[in-house]
């Protein structure tokens, strides 16, 4: 946790100090939401959504960190699992659609988009937890631990997910070109 972050998350644990959580939500909200956007396939206002219910829970929980793992680890964590439970109250949604469809949908999503590249619909196609993995580690700079953390997986199946994701892009994008 940064130097920044602990005083912040001192301040509300002591003193129930909103303004500074006010800081730590400012600081984090951004890199949330893109994170919860790109495992809700661009869906912004749910992603918002969850970031919200992330940090209403964030905020209740706050007593009981302990500064083991860095505040944002510990914040995707939260942001993560309210995201799978959201998951699961949707199944027989009839919005649920299978992976054939979705990955359809997305790739037409991207596909319309001015700056969607190759890449970003390739990811798209990844289950999503490897999409989380993928995200947290290239994007966020989080080392696999770090990753393993804020998911609640075990190391090895982080440095798996990675290594299997990696080879599903490759087959992706090699697909692409020859077609």
């Amino acid at each position: 946790m940064t130097d920044a972050d602990a005083a912040l998350v001192a301040r509300v644990v002591a003193a129930d100090d909103r303004a500074a959580f006010e800081l730590l939500v400012r600081r984090h909200q951004s890199p949330l939401r893109n994170f919860l956007r790109r495992l809700t396939r661009g869906n912004a206002a749910r992603a918002d959504d969850l970031a919200q219910e992330a940090f209403i829970k964030a905020y209740a929980a706050l007593p009981s960190f302990r500064g083991a793992a860095k505040f944002s680890s510990w914040l995707y964590r939260i942001a993560y699992t309210t995201f799978l439970n959201d998951n699961r109250g949707r199944r027989g949604d009839e919005t649920e659609f299978d992976e054939a469809q979705h990955s359809a949908a997305a790739d037409d999503a991207a596909g319309a988009a001015d700056d969607a590249t190759d890449l970003e619909r390739a990811l798209r196609r990844l289950p999503v937890r490897q999409q989380a993995v993928f995200d947290l580690h290239y994007r966020k700079g989080m080392t696999h631990f770090e990753v393993a953390e804020s998911l609640e997986l075990p190391l090895g199946t982080v440095k798996s997910d990675l290594a299997r994701g990696q080879e599903k892009l490759k087959e992706y994008l090699d697909d692409w070109e020859v077609a």
